[in-house]
């Protein structure tokens, strides 16, 4: 594998430029001093933000991007052999790194690397950790999978030995990094057009626990199935968090105010601690922030730190994010969730809010996961008042014609549910307009563009 030397910094292309993780790792270069060139598709707010900072942007992936005097190439996932641009960095022998391999090797640098990995609740932890460390004038390098408003964006490149990313376990790709302390939130049934089944997932997340250093951390969901499998072998110390007793880290006492926000006990090995009090919404926040004290707690960070940061933690955009109300009096939210898992965590979160119906708009997102788990999505749809689908998001994937949004809204009525496919946008937002009343409240949901719904709506 091409190393990078930080100390020698040369041009680098990126294939993909605009994607939210790619595009923080090319300003993380642009500081350290690269010349940064890259490719996208389209024109966005990400591309022109990097042009300002110095980098060649290209509209269009073709061969005459990719030039003699370019140095290494990154590429992500989507990227495959036959684009032009891969093709044409092979036949000069230009060294390539994936995403992940310039992430991980980018960690190295940095003494404290904390790499926040779970099927689900990544971006939402990556953030209450990032605002616990920015509290505690730590100076993070921050990388994360949504805009975070306290850093402005999706990077903060810091001048210190802290580091914190989320780490996706999408192709294994978090197997490349180099952490120095790991969180794992949770293990699921996820990504299933790369994995086998759910026990080539646990393996999956094992691996990389195993990565750490003898001297580093794993903080671990101890509520969850599979979390004597992952530390069975680890080298490294380990401290557990959950809300079942017997965790290291775990809450009583939970109450929730108007908007959703928990404030609960802390317990510590058994000691009531402190009283926490957040900002992000529902019961799976609770176990998120208690992944962060704990971690907060081994790096020594003032717990007046930990809980200005954790309360100042609003929500990443599309996490349980309040988007306004409409000239109707329609409460809009949205939310990035695209797992039966989390449908049914934001759901949850839903109940603690003040309507009088409660509306979800659902995009699926991606075949394959829908067809895998569709009699899991209808479950935790069903529990919604009313659910208006969209059609299927596609993502990376073709449309083989084995499931669709229609067969979803069928399996949702067919368990006691009340949804209606719909299809387009357009029809959807005319049958909002026409049925969602005063007082009640809307949610967009979904991994794909479906936000642009609520927005819509609020415009009007």
């Amino acid at each position: 594998m091409y190393e990078m030397n930080f100390d020698a910094p040369c041009k680098v292309h990126f294939m993909g430029i605009g994607g939210i993780s790619m595009s923080g790792l090319a300003e993380i270069l642009i500081q350290d001093g690269f010349s940064v060139s890259g490719s996208d598709v389209k024109e966005s707010d990400i591309t022109a933000i990097l042009r300002k900072l110095g980098a060649d942007i290209h509209i269009g992936q073709v061969a005459e991007n990719i030039t003699e005097d370019i140095d290494v190439v990154v590429y992500t996932a989507a990227i495959h052999p036959d684009n032009e641009e891969y093709k044409r960095a092979a036949e000069l022998g230009i060294p390539m790194l994936t995403r992940a391999q310039l992430l991980g090797q980018i960690m190295k640098k940095y003494k404290y690397g904390i790499a926040v990995s779970g099927t689900h609740g990544k971006t939402t932890t990556t953030s209450m950790m990032s605002h616990v460390l920015l509290a505690a004038e730590k100076d993070p390098t921050i990388t994360i999978g949504g805009m975070l408003d306290c850093i402005g964006g999706n990077i903060r490149v810091g001048h210190s030995d802290y580091f914190v990313t989320e780490a996706c376990e999408y192709t294994n790709s978090y197997h490349a990094f180099n952490p120095y302390i790991s969180i794992i939130l949770n293990v699921d049934a996820d990504h299933l057009d790369f994995f086998k089944d759910i026990d080539e997932i646990a393996q999956s997340f094992k691996t990389f626990a195993e990565i750490l250093p003898k001297d580093g951390l794993l903080v671990v969901n101890g509520d969850m199935k599979y979390k004597d499998f992952i530390v069975s072998e680890l080298s490294c110390r380990y401290i557990t968090f959950g809300l079942e007793a017997g965790n290291d880290y775990s809450a009583t006492d939970i109450t929730f105010d108007e908007l959703g926000h928990p404030t609960y006990t802390l317990v510590v090995r058994g000691e009531k601690q402190d009283t926490i009090t957040l900002h992000s919404t529902g019961l799976h926040n609770v176990m998120n922030s208690l992944s962060v004290i704990a971690v907060s707690d081994f790096l020594d960070i003032d717990r007046d730190a930990v809980k200005t940061g954790l309360i100042n933690c609003t929500s990443a955009k599309r996490r349980f994010e309040h988007k306004g109300v409409t000239s109707e009096g329609v409460k809009v939210l949205d939310d990035y969730a695209h797992h039966p898992t989390e449908i049914a965590a934001t759901l949850e979160a839903v109940k603690n809010l003040e309507y009088n119906k409660s509306w979800c708009v659902f995009q699926p997102h991606t075949y394959t996961r829908t067809y895998a788990l569709l009699d899991e999505f209808a479950q935790a749809l069903k529990n919604c008042d009313e659910v208006v689908l969209a059609d299927i998001y596609a993502a990376r994937e073709k449309d083989t014609g084995k499931v669709s949004s229609k067969d979803l809204a069928e399996r949702i009525n067919s368990i006691g549910g009340n949804a209606l496919y719909l299809g387009d946008f357009s029809s959807i937002e005319k049958y909002l307009k026409k049925n969602c009343k005063k007082n009640d409240l809307l949610i967009t949901m979904g991994a794909g563009n479906i936000d642009s719904i609520g927005d819509s709506m609020l415009k009007k």
